[in-house]
């Protein structure tokens, strides 16, 4: 099936474009929660929200709406979703700053206590209004792919306004993220903003419910904005990020959803097996997040593992030259020679000679001894300067004493910088011996 058509089809529209619509507004709010480190909140109010939903179907049975008054039975649902959570925030916050008790704590008793509400009331209009109590079990799971163009206006209006309050107070937000004393010094009401953010938390997830369920709707909040901020360190790029992320989990997670269920109808005709959208939304969201995790430039777990064994790796390669330089008034050295001074196996250390023969660091003589080339006299020698430099500067600044300094400039002179060395240079007065009264070699 085309992509355009999941725009276009009057079928496909409606639950394409509102879960995408979904998806952002969850993403941007679900930003603030997760840097404030209240990632629970999100299933709190969800669960929440679900008694809520109840009593709009209740009120819908009430009043004997009907089916054909569509527009009538997802606002009152909506409504009542609305004020349940809302009800549940005020829980939270006067069991947390009234009653003492811990935020976890709180957050557990509403999710427990909301939905255990919830479920009685279900129970109720299971027997009294069963035709609307599909209506309950499609917000307690999620079921995308009965939305209409009514679901569209009502995410869209929702959404614009999400978008356009985080836009206006996206400066006052950064401030208070990241030094709420700060802020309240500068005169930003910071009670106001915090009662705002808190408002579009309990509308996106008025707004998801009806996509991913009440169950999964927490994922939606949290997992891209966790993977937007393995990206950057500025909210303004992590906001666009997270927004993204969740424009593409809404639109894949659909995709995926009916396309791979076209797809097992075919292969297994004679059984009725099908992907469901709200699910599929998250695990699509999750699939970024991970993907995220492990593969983020900058702190992607296996980024950084590569650069770890990268640095690993450069630690060895100087402290064998090191080794060269200490013997550089031998004819040549032997492999067990090097191997005394180092903490990996022979095998590793081939590699290594190898490695910096190629370099042409070092050469090998013909009676199995190997010797500093010129170019690798000046890379040693550049190892041991940024050295003993720094036990210089442990043992004149920081009054560190001589027989002290040796295995923290053990560590450092692998991480020094040119810029580094040049102050260290300066600030030293380019020294000339070491605290153990060894030669300095001067900069090449």
């Amino acid at each position: 099936m085309a992509l355009y058509s999941y725009f276009t089809d009057p079928v496909l529209r409606a639950p394409t474009i509102g879960c995408m619509l979904m998806c952002l507004c969850a993403a941007i709010v679900g930003v603030f929660i997760f840097l404030r480190k209240q990632s629970l909140l999100g299933e709190s109010l969800s669960h929440a929200a679900y008694p809520g939903v109840i009593i709009g179907v209740m009120l819908a049975g009430m009043f004997q709406v009907s089916d054909s008054q569509s527009l009538a039975i997802p606002l009152l649902i909506m409504s009542g979703a609305f004020i349940s959570a809302i009800i549940g925030l005020w829980v939270i916050h006067f069991l947390e700053h009234k009653v003492k008790i811990r935020s976890d704590a709180a957050l557990c008793f509403v999710l427990s206590s909301f939905f255990g509400i919830g479920i009685t009331f279900a129970s109720e209009i299971q027997s009294s209004h069963g035709v609307l109590y599909k209506q309950v079990q499609v917000y307690l799971y999620g079921q995308a792919a009965t939305m209409t163009d009514i679901h569209i206006i009502i995410y869209g209006f929702f959404s614009v306004l999400v978008v356009g309050v985080v836009f206006s107070l996206q400066k006052e937000l950064q401030v208070m993220i990241f030094d709420r004393d700060y802020a309240k010094s500068l005169a930003i009401p910071v009670k106001r903003i915090d009662t705002t953010i808190f408002i579009l938390v309990v509308l996106a997830v008025v707004i998801g419910i009806r996509s991913v369920g009440v169950v999964l709707m927490s994922a939606m909040l949290i997992a891209p904005a966790a993977a937007a901020r393995q990206f950057t360190n500025k909210l303004s790029v992590m906001l666009s990020l997270a927004a993204f992320f969740g424009i593409i989990s809404g639109f894949l997670g659909n995709y995926f959803s009916i396309e791979g269920s076209l797809y097992l109808s075919k292969q297994y005709p004679g059984v009725r097996l099908s992907i469901p959208t709200g699910p599929m939304i998250v695990v699509v969201a999750a699939a970024i997040c991970l993907f995220s995790l492990f593969f983020a430039p900058e702190r992607g777990l296996i980024v950084r593992l590569i650069r770890i064994a990268r640095f690993r790796y450069q630690c060895l390669y100087e402290n064998v030259l090191k080794t060269f330089w200490r013997s550089s008034g031998q004819d040549g050295v032997s492999i067990e020679s090097l191997a005394k001074y180092q903490t990996i196996s022979q095998t590793y250390l081939h590699l290594i000679l190898y490695q910096m023969s190629r370099k042409e660091w070092i050469a090998h003589e013909e009676n199995g001894l190997y010797r500093l080339t010129t170019k690798g006299q000046q890379q040693a020698s550049k190892v041991v300067r940024l050295h003993r430099l720094w036990e210089v500067y442990l043992a004149n600044y920081l009054g560190v004493g001589a027989e002290r300094v040796h295995c923290n400039a053990e560590e450092m002179e692998h991480i020094l910088t040119p810029e580094l060395e040049q102050e260290l240079t300066l600030l030293l007065n380019d020294p000339k011996i070491d605290p153990h009264h060894q030669p300095i070699p001067p900069k090449e």
